[in-house]
């Protein structure tokens, strides 16, 4: 049975949060950044307004504004030339073509919630927004898959998925603002991955616009499959920079038959990374294992009227799913006695959820006090602990205010400093205090990003990871499919 679906979301999503703060580090903008020359500028708009339906295109600083930087307030100086607001496939095709002949750079954007800068657009260039295709073109349960456009806001498509027994495994913090094709993009991973995997592990083939205005369509709508390289695989993770995604097939999973949830409160946030860290051990596999800090708990507490710091200095809050739900949930406990102040098991939905909005609204309440600088490091499971005092030397060094909270069952931390909005740029203490965290992550055997992407923010730092050989095939790929360097440049690499 095939259910075709058409659920539009809401026209503009911006994202929430944007503090439109300046940002001075990010190094190397790369090639197309300098933006268009009046001569092509003037072009590109004409042939725009030619070839595009009313209301698609937007110019004037009023209303390209609001696109020139994502949550992450990274600020490349200046707003965009234009800003195109695609319905439908050849609406991408018409923009790319036109800004690929002139040489005008590109800035693919969904809701605007990335973390990285990856979405942030200054003078010169064309913002391409996607947050209108915003269907779920096909569900197929009877498959266990959906096709659907980039504008769709990850949450409403585990809902629809939800009408059928089906769920999104997918499960960023930002899902009720996110879209996939953001996910897609940044290869987002969420409370679930360290069961049911990251972005790329849920998409089976996609739909793509070159630089150039050319449509691809890659991979395939059944599980497996390896004709060819994987370019699916290629352009998940790519943050915008090799094609723009107009189209998704994703795979559905059976939502699971029970879940229980723990809570377990330690006195410090290092005891509770060596408890995950046993529980990986001892082959407890959880679907979420999320791990907040007492100063993210007592944001979380000022914002929305808790008493979670008064538990304890660190809470690991843990899901086991499935038939075995409990007998594992069990287990968990079982290993978290002795090291844990206390501990609280629910099988309630409602209680879950309760328990579980601390982790989704650490970052809003974060916000609250400052413009976040988010970090994404990943370490193998068994150097949490070790990154853990790795962020705390950090903060003590260069005397920063850093916040930590983390996908611990898959050793994915994100420590956040809060800065004063008002600052023109990052200070430099700030920048200081994060090239020893992504210095400390690789010296563990990790990496600087486990989710959120390069974007701007991390580009001066990627060198140290890939080195000079891998970079400088990265660069070929990325020629390869933009000649021009047009889509995203300054982005990802």
């Amino acid at each position: 049975m095939t259910i075709p679906l058409s659920r539009p979301g809401t026209a503009e999503r911006t994202g929430a949060g944007d503090t439109g703060a300046e940002d001075t580090g990010a190094g190397d903008t790369g090639a197309g950044d300098t933006g268009a020359g009046d001569r092509d500028a003037t072009a590109l708009l004409a042939a725009l307004r030619r070839a595009l339906p009313d209301g698609a295109l937007s110019t004037g600083s009023d209303a390209t504004g609001p696109y020139a930087t994502d949550r992450s307030g990274s600020h490349p100086g200046g707003v965009p030339l234009a800003v195109v607001h695609a319905t439908r496939t050849e609406h991408v095709q018409t923009a790319l073509r036109h800004a690929h002949a002139l040489r005008v750079p590109v800035v693919p954007r969904g809701a605007g919630t990335g973390l990285s800068g990856g979405a942030s657009a200054g003078t010169g260039s064309v913002v391409l927004d996607l947050s209108r295709m915003n269907r779920i073109l096909e569900l197929r349960p009877e498959e266990q898959i959906a096709v659907v456009e980039p504008g769709v806001i990850t949450a409403e498509l585990d809902r629809a998925a939800g009408e059928f027994g089906l769920r999104y495994a997918p499960d960023p913090a930002s899902a009720a603002i996110s879209t996939v094709g953001g996910n897609i993009a940044t290869n987002a991973g969420g409370l679930r991955c360290a069961k049911y995997g990251v972005t790329r592990d849920a998409v089976l083939g996609l739909d793509a616009v070159l630089a150039d205005g050319t449509l691809i369509r890659t991979g395939r709508r059944t599980v497996k499959g390896v004709t060819g390289y994987d370019l699916t695989g290629l352009l998940t993770g790519s943050e915008g920079t090799l094609g723009v995604i107009t189209a998704a097939t994703v795979r559905l999973r059976p939502v699971p038959a029970e879940t229980v949830t723990v809570a377990a409160y330690f006195a410090t946030f290092a005891e509770g990374a060596e408890a995950v860290s046993a529980l990986t051990a001892a082959r407890v596999e959880p679907a979420m294992a999320e791990l907040l800090d007492g100063p993210v708990l007592g944001a979380v507490d000022d914002a929305q009227g808790t008493d979670l710091r008064s538990r304890g200095g660190a809470v690991l809050l843990l899901q086991c799913d499935g038939r075995g739900a409990a007998a594992e949930a069990d287990a968990a406990v079982r290993q978290l006695g002795g090291r844990a102040a206390s501990v609280e098991v629910t099988g309630d939905p409602a209680e879950a959820d309760r328990l579980l909005a601390a982790r989704r609204l650490a970052l809003p309440s974060l916000e609250r006090l400052g413009r976040p600088l988010i970090e994404d490091i990943a370490v193998p499971r068994s150097q949490l602990a070790a990154a853990v005092r790795a962020i705390d030397a950090a903060a003590d060094r260069h005397g920063v205010r850093i916040f930590t909270f983390a996908h611990a069952a898959d050793g994915n931390l994100h420590p956040i400093l809060v800065l004063d909005p008002s600052l023109p740029a990052v200070p430099d203490a700030a920048w200081q205090a994060a090239g020893d965290i992504f210095a400390a992550a690789l010296r563990l055997g990790g990496t600087l990003t486990g989710e959120h992407g390069v974007g701007t923010l991390k580009r001066r730092w990627l060198g140290d990871e890939l080195g000079p050989d891998q970079h400088a095939l990265q660069r070929r790929l990325k020629t390869a499919f933009d000649p021009h360097g047009i889509l995203n440049p300054g982005k990802a690499l």
